[in-house]
């Protein structure tokens, strides 16, 4: 099992840790901070032991690191060192989402349907049909004023049997994520959106900077979607 030390502090840029596993190409650590791809977040890059790492996958309990190059054993202490700056647009980005998220469902009560992200740009998906006359300009302007808001951004841990209950995460379907997991991860922009997430995160809102709405497109019926990228403030 590989310790995901990202899910408590997505600031850590360097940590030592322990080769477990080797294969070609790869290897598995009993701690990272490199965070792998998932949930519509890209994986990180970095160097570990000063090897290139190039790509980042999370295989059951195990998280695999793509190596370009150099030589690896089980046993070995190594150093791992993230980029920083892609991390941070990505924590941006996230954060971004969330908070259009919240937006669109407090005005207009529309689930996410579906998203995708890269740094500093990304797309998301919502239960609209039809979109409302003049939506782009109005959703970038109340997602700026939020961000703007410089609203805190907690990370906290809660039971399983809590979080089912709680009816913002049911809102996000808490319920979706396997029963394996007795412990839920939860992201919580205060006062405007609550959701269990396992992604890396900014402290609050105003470090995203501000979003610029560049397309809304109809992906077929009730599916309408946003491309947004995230600007310096």
């Amino acid at each position: 099992m590989t310790d995901l030390l990202y899910l408590r502090d997505a600031y850590l840029r360097q940590f030592d840790s322990v080769v477990t596993d080797v294969r070609d190409g790869a290897v598995a650590l009993d701690r990272t901070a490199f965070y792998p791809t998932g949930g519509g977040q890209p994986h990180d890059t970095g160097t570990l032991g000063g090897v290139a790492v190039v790509d980042v996958r999370k295989e059951g309990d195990a998280v695999w690191h793509a190596v370009d190059g150099g030589s690896f054993t089980v046993g070995q202490e190594v150093h791992g060192v993230v980029d920083w700056d892609r991390r941070h647009q990505l924590m941006r980005t996230h954060t971004a989402l969330h908070v259009l998220c919240g937006v669109i469902w407090n005005e207009w009560g529309k689930s996410v349907t579906g998203g995708n992200m890269e740094p500093l740009a990304a797309r998301m998906d919502f239960e609209f049909d039809p979109l409302p006359e003049g939506f782009g300009a109005v959703v970038e302007q109340r997602v700026n004023d939020e961000l703007a808001a410089a609203r805190p951004i907690e990370v906290s841990f809660l039971p399983r049997d809590v979080a089912v209950v709680d009816a913002d995460l049911i809102r996000t379907k808490v319920n979706l994520i396997p029963e394996s997991v007795r412990e839920i991860r939860v992201v919580d922009i205060v006062g405007l959106d609550k959701q269990a997430d396992g992604g890396t995160h900014v402290r609050t809102t105003d470090e995203v900077g501000r979003i610029r709405v560049l397309k809304t497109e109809s992906k077929g019926k009730g599916n309408k979607r946003i491309r947004i990228e995230v600007l310096d403030g």
